[in-house]
């Protein structure tokens, strides 16, 4: 029996995994399915296949794949594809375009002038590098169709339930905030910001815990079909895609801060927004998006796990299989998380050397 700890995205999708596989699953999860106190809730977070690393691209291709087929197993529409931009003077577009053509993704370079002239609503100032693939993940509904699936295929689900205690062995004996015990061969922890709180017998890497902020702003055309877009400069690191139900019922773009979260940890996080992430974003809002308004009509929070790499973290250590796909990326790999836990918990694959717990140096 395979126990996954955490029904966030990384851990609904392994039990999802491991369940279509026949493997006896009981997934446990702290709060209900779908709660808003991690990293997994939400309509929307940004896929995309740009990455000027080459195993991210592979990583991306492959995490494309299984959208789709987790789409047609559930029935549910999660991906929705809108195009994505990539600009800025640190963002280095043409460099990009580099990596992606070795990896044989189809993408297109602009001169800002073309750019402009197809989304006259953003303002550029120098090469654009568009990649058609890009798109808009559902988080909620991921989650909510990885765990009704998993359910359906025979997965037990806790829910309410905390894990206290780890006694590790050949097997490892699970105990509950409510008195109960649970025997497993395997526990996968996909426990997210709260991994480092834990305290189990593995050595974790450094990770880093972050209270980010997003911020939704409503379009002064809700006609216009908006991509998602990556920005940077020496000032600003930036995001932004269609936001779907969590920006109200007019059509918005959800823009936020990418790495320059408060530090926190699970457990003592405020919730309460940064008003100078507010201020810097709707500056941004102002100067480079003019199709949106620049106050937010929708604001929220959420919490990065990020490794000093910015690598994920999957590995198994004796019965214990640690998944945190984290640094802030991690939604838009969700399936293929699934599916690479899952080979670690059923001893299928080896671990990628870059996500072990202990790095190569």
């Amino acid at each position: 029996m395979i126990a996954v700890v955490g029904a966030g995205l990384m851990g609904a999708a392994t039990a999802w995994e491991l369940a279509r596989r026949g493997r006896e699953v009981t997934l446990i999860e702290a709060y209900e399915i779908g709660h808003k106190h991690g990293s997994s809730h939400g309509s929307s977070r940004i896929f995309r296949r740009v990455y000027g690393d080459e195993l991210y691209v592979e990583l991306t291709g492959r995490a494309h794949e299984l959208w789709r087929e987790l789409e047609l197993d559930s029935s549910t529409p999660l991906l929705r594809t809108t195009g994505g931009l990539d600009f800025g003077a640190g963002r280095d577009p043409e460099g990009l375009s580099d990596v992606l053509g070795e990896a044989g993704v189809r993408c297109e370079l602009l001169g800002a002038e073309a750019a402009s002239e197809r989304w006259p609503y953003i303002i550029f100032d120098g090469q654009v590098l568009y990649q058609p693939d890009a798109g808009v993940i559902d988080a909620d509904r991921t989650v909510a169709a990885c765990v009704r699936r998993a359910v359906e295929l025979g997965a037990d689900v806790w829910t309410g339930v905390r894990v206290t205690g780890f006694d590790v062995g050949e097997k490892v004996l699970l105990r509950t905030d409510d008195g109960r015990e649970l025997t497993a061969d395997t526990v996968v922890i996909a426990a997210g910001a709260w991994l480092p709180e834990l305290q189990l017998p593995v050595p974790l890497p450094e990770l880093t815990v972050t209270q980010q902020q997003v911020f939704h702003h409503r379009q002064r055309e809700p006609s216009v079909r908006w991509p998602t877009l990556v920005f940077k400069d020496e000032a600003l690191q930036i995001y932004g895609l269609p936001s779907g139900s969590d920006g109200g019922p007019l059509p918005a773009v959800k823009v936020a801060e990418h790495g320059r979260g408060t530090l926190t940890s699970a457990s003592t996080r405020t919730g309460l927004v940064d008003p100078e992430s507010r201020t810097r974003v709707s500056g941004f809002v102002r100067d480079r998006l003019p199709g949106l308004d620049p106050a937010p009509v929708a604001e929220a929070t959420c919490l990065y796990t990020t490794d000093v790499n910015d690598d994920f973290v999957l590995d198994r250590h004796g019965p214990l299989v640690i998944v945190s796909p984290c640094s802030g990326q991690g939604a838009k790999f969700t399936p293929l998380i699934g599916v690479m836990a899952a080979d670690l918990a059923t001893g299928r694959a080896e671990p990628q050397p870059r996500f072990r717990l202990i790095r190569p140096a």
